[in-house]
């Protein structure tokens, strides 16, 4: 039997008629009988062109309140039969079953219908149980059936029946079943998650992945999952590659911890902060965040929490970077940072991120929640005779922000609302702060009366004694350790002021 098929049959029965005019013409052109149910019945009447009520077929009405329509053994009798099956075809004559080539549905709209608040009632209502069988029963017999799941098919099946002249291959069938196999476990996974209360059971499904130029390297395949036109307008440079959105990620996570405090600039290299500064403006913000680091910075993630102005622009244009981040942006500020042609420059939007985060780890997944814990002057305990200063409170706070968005094991050293240095994915806690002393030190920073954020407990007093002689005077972290005493009594002798904060940061 030919693996081609011409179309002469065609259930429709969908929510959204968005782009369906065209088709429902053109399969009418093409002197195929249309059958059809409740709403998008009145559609395809109001277009002039005839088309046969399901219940002339099944001679049973909507029940239920448009609960039941299309559930009857004519209608998937008509979808399943096998061509090619005698007794099939014995049994589609004997109970008067009418052949069904093309099924198109698009499904209720459950996801939307979740995000808008809507009501229980009205959510379950929106759980499609007809259409999401037309489309397990279109795709599994897609031999010999047309299968189209989603408003998002519809150009494609309109573009094959205009150019096969109202034929389908075997390969087309397959490709729509695949899609429609995509649909309904997409939307099941939708509905899953919504009454789901177990959280040892994990199903994701992302529908608009993205294909990456490549991976963390030119010989791995990367691909995105997930929607980044809703986080960002991008304005202008050349495609996002794999490194630089996990760059972007650790950019946005960071910036977020200064949300809402005054003009603050961030420069990122590979997920950690080589430059940050709060400063009056965020032309003295990006300035001071450069200073901290100036060859790290070339070719970075600048991120902004508040709109970049001309004057910013014209400093950040002298820097090679790969990705400029702001919530906004004055119009010549926009006009100089395009300049350079493949400078990516992106305006965030007010996007939630994900409660949970998520990571492959051996032939599994490793899911955690989100560290949503900022530290601030409420979880401060100060655990040592000398108190911190106000203005050593504001850089501890400061420190500890960044400290926390740095890979482990981390010192951050910092000094009037600006990072001076850091010591990042160190395996000893003392190698990473005699990294942060010697950085700090090559770019000419004074340490004396600087304040050092750690992001897990000192078991020992050795980096509170490197800090002391480096020129710290208050450290933060979130004690714990048995032997606390021993670096409490190590700053009480030599009055350095050490806070608690009772929660450790570690970023693997």
């Amino acid at each position: 039997m030919s693996t081609t098929k011409k179309i002469q049959s065609a259930l429709i029965s969908v929510f959204s008629k968005d782009g369906l005019e065209p088709i429902v013409r053109k399969l009418h052109e093409q002197n195929v009988t249309l059958y059809s149910t409740g709403g998008t019945e009145d559609f395809i009447k109001n277009l002039g062109i005839p088309v046969v009520p399901v219940e002339d077929i099944t001679s049973f009405p909507e029940i239920l309140g448009g609960r039941v329509k299309t559930l009857h053994p004519k209608i998937f009798g008509g979808i399943l039969n096998r061509q090619d099956n005698e007794s099939d075809v014995q049994q589609m004559k004997e109970f008067d079953i009418p052949q069904i080539d093309l099924v198109i549905v698009d499904l209720y709209p459950f996801e939307k219908t979740v995000a808008s608040g809507a009501s229980e009632q009205d959510i379950i209502e929106k759980i499609d149980i007809g259409g999401i069988s037309l489309i397990r029963a279109g795709a599994k017999n897609f031999k010999d059936t047309v299968i189209v799941a989603s408003v998002n098919e519809y150009s494609l099946l309109l573009d094959i029946i205009t150019e096969q002249n109202g034929s389908t291959t075997l390969e087309n069938r397959r490709l729509f079943a695949s899609k429609a196999f995509h649909v309904s476990s997409h939307y099941d996974g939708a509905i899953f998650n919504y009454f789901n209360t177990d959280e040892t059971i994990y199903k994701e499904s992302i529908a608009n992945g993205q294909v990456l130029r490549y991976g963390e390297n030119p010989h791995q395949k990367g691909f995105f999952f997930g929607d980044f036109d809703a986080m960002f307008k991008k304005v202008h440079g050349k495609e996002l590659s794999y490194n630089n959105l996990l760059d972007v990620d650790a950019a946005v996570n960071l910036i977020a911890e200064f949300k809402t405090d005054g003009p603050t600039f961030a420069i990122l290299k590979h997920n950690n902060a080589c430059g940050l500064a709060s400063r009056k403006t965020i032309s003295e913000a990006y300035l001071a965040a450069l200073a901290c680091d100036p060859t790290s910075a070339f070719g970075g993630v600048l991120i902004s929490n508040t709109k970049i102005d001309l004057e910013t622009a014209q400093e950040i244009n002298k820097l090679f970077c790969e990705v400029v981040i702001a919530p906004a942006y004055d119009d010549e500020a926009i006009t100089v940072l395009q300049e350079k042609k493949n400078r990516i420059i992106l305006v965030q939007n007010e996007v939630e991120l994900p409660a949970r985060q998520v990571r492959t780890c051996l032939n599994g997944l490793l899911i955690q929640d989100r560290n949503n814990i900022t530290d601030n002057k409420e979880h401060l305990k100060t655990v040592t005779i000398t108190e911190p200063t106000a203005q050593e409170i504001e850089d501890l706070i400061f420190a500890s922000k960044i400290c926390k968005n740095t890979k482990s094991n981390t010192i951050v050293f910092a000094k009037n609302g600006t990072l001076i240095s850091s010591g990042t994915g160190q395996t000893s806690r003392v190698d990473a702060l005699i990294q942060a002393v010697d950085k700090a030190k090559a770019f000419g920073f004074d340490l004396n009366g600087a304040s050092m954020a750690s992001d897990a407990f000192f078991p020992f007093p050795d980096c509170v004694e490197l800090a002391k002689k480096a020129g710290i005077t208050a450290v933060i972290q979130p004690g714990g350790s048995i032997k606390d005493e021993l670096s409490i009594n190590y700053c009480n002798e030599n009055n350095l002021a050490m806070v608690f904060t009772g929660t450790r940061h570690f970023k693997h």
